[in-house]
């Protein structure tokens, strides 16, 4: 009888199917490409509605997204962190990888952002140091800790809607967290640019690349975003 039994649950484990490991969602990215048009990116709608266009052009269905980009108080508007705008975590990128679980550990020491986990909507490596061409420079307009950085000829080019030259600069951060600037370890907050045009963008670095988030959407309201 035991033997009869052996065998049976033999056959069931052999007969079995395996179970594939469901992958979760993509909620992060960095874009895989800039607006072309240097730190003009429409303002910040203008580069929400990028992020969620970029995302639904890759397939990504049921979130609402956000440019990690810090802005400045105007016209009545108050400001805004990036690191207010794009929920409570966790994220994964577009391989599954957790690159944070929420908030504090996106901006700890012990994140996994780096160059390997910090990939594109398309699931793409994005060139850094050592590339040809490097475009490792991506526009956050925030300091380390994901707050508005505020500094003497600086206004985030105008908010994000501004090419032009005399407009001040914006703020990057080191997707491979290499490099120079004060702090070129940084993914977030390593340096300000040289400019508002592209080309200057691409001068020391950089492409216009920006960093986005998904979360769930809005049941209604009006901040609800579409994709």
């Amino acid at each position: 009888m035991k033997r009869l039994i052996i065998m049976a649950f033999s056959a069931l484990a052999v007969g079995a199917a395996p179970v594939a490991a469901q992958q979760a969602p993509m909620s992060f990215f960095i874009t895989s490409a800039g607006s072309g048009d240097g730190a003009n990116l429409g303002g910040i709608e203008g580069a929400d509605k990028r992020c969620n266009d970029l995302a639904a052009a890759a397939g990504s269905t049921g979130l609402s997204w956000r440019a990690y980009l810090s802005v400045g108080a105007e016209d009545g508007k108050p400001m805004q962190n990036a690191r207010d705008r794009i929920g409570t975590g966790p994220w994964f990128n577009a391989k599954g990888v957790k690159i944070a679980d929420n908030v504090a550990d996106l901006h700890s020491l012990n994140t996994k952002l780096g160059k390997e986990n910090s990939l594109t909507e398309k699931g793409a490596m994005v060139n850094g140091r050592g590339d040809t061409p490097n475009t490792h420079d991506i526009i956050t307009g925030s300091t380390l800790d994901g707050v508005l950085y505020v500094g003497d000829n600086y206004n985030n080019c105008n908010n994000y809607r501004s090419n032009s030259a005399g407009s001040g600069s914006v703020r990057v951060g080191h997707h491979d967290r290499q490099g120079g600037g004060e702090n070129p370890t940084s993914w977030g907050s390593a340096h300000n640019s040289r400019g508002c045009s592209q080309a200057n963008l691409v001068s020391s670095g950089g492409a216009g690349l920006y960093y986005c988030f998904g979360m769930p959407r809005a049941s209604g309201g009006s901040d609800a975003l579409r994709d």
